[in-house]
């Protein structure tokens, strides 16, 4: 099958299921619109539920997708893996306690040594677990030792976890997160099979929240953030081979650590190239020619 037809019926259905999603929750935002707005860095009022209509976007086009190719293995570990991320994440947006806010990994991971389970930890805790159960559906090379399937199969998980907490980290600036995500999908397409559909998921479902985002009137909070890092994790595995995959999670891993050392804003805020590119697209921003 020409991998093109899934990777249409991926964007189109992931696009159209994510703006229409939006505008139900619009209409009628669960326990009122105030429990999805928030404040961002300009002091703005700006609302989270871009991450549910991304969701519904991705995970619809990703099924889609799969009935025409008839994989249904990649659809069920797009399920686990972003239906995982975006439930924990929206447990962190909505049940976070603001007063005790741990910041990154460290804070996280630190408050669990300590004993104490914060929403953050259990979102590491679970999108680590729906990664690996993941990361099992996704087929393996054939012929493979045990040694080399369980490296394999840890790297995968990792890779997936990794990515879903990279899209989060980037999800500070309008459009930051959308455009990160949007940098793999053309070798993703060019790589083929079940990944071409998810790849086209992804495309898809971004398109259809990106106006709002771009003009910071949405935000897709760590529900939408996290659940865009785990689809687009899990095509990453489904379409790079082993050495590319280890390359893959060096970057996420790298660019993970970095932030716990740096603000990843002042960075590219730093960087002409990606300074440009951060602001392109957003409203009275000067785009690059």
């Amino acid at each position: 099958m020409n991998e093109a037809v899934p990777a249409l019926v991926g964007a189109v259905v992931g696009g159209v299921g994510a703006r229409i999603a939006r505008a139900a929750l619009g209409s009628r935002p669960p326990g009122g619109p105030d429990r999805w707005m928030r404040t961002n860095h300009t002091g703005a009022p700006v609302s989270m539920l871009e991450g549910p209509a991304l969701t519904v976007g991705l995970l619809a086009g990703s099924v889609a997708a799969g009935a025409v190719t008839g994989q249904w293995r990649t659809v069920a570990a797009v399920a686990v893996a972003g239906g995982s991320a975006f439930g924990l994440g929206l447990l962190d947006d909505l049940a976070e306690d603001r007063a005790h806010v741990r910041k990154g990994l460290r804070g996280h991971l630190g408050a669990l040594a300590h004993g104490e389970l914060t929403t953050g930890g259990a979102k590491v805790l679970g999108i680590g677990a729906g990664a690996l159960a993941a990361a099992a559906l996704v087929p393996h090379r054939e012929g493979a030792t045990a040694s080399a399937r369980a490296l394999d199969l840890l790297s995968s998980a990792a890779l997936v976890a990794g990515t879903a907490n990279l899209m989060n980290l980037l999800d500070l600036r309008p459009g930051r997160a959308l455009k990160a995500a949007a940098l793999p999908l053309p070798a993703v397409l060019a790589a083929g099979g079940p990944a071409a559909g998810l790849a086209g998921a992804v495309a898809g479902a971004a398109a259809g929240v990106a106006r709002a985002d771009l003009a910071g009137a949405d935000m897709l909070g760590d529900s939408g953030a996290n659940a865009l890092g785990a689809v687009l994790g899990t095509a990453v595995v489904l379409a790079a081979p082993r050495t590319v995959r280890g390359v893959a999670l060096a970057g996420v891993v790298g660019v993970t650590l970095l932030s716990e050392r740096t603000s990843l804003t002042g960075l590219i805020e730093r960087t002409p190239v990606l300074r440009q590119l951060d602001a392109w697209g957003r409203p009275g921003r000067r785009t690059p020619r």
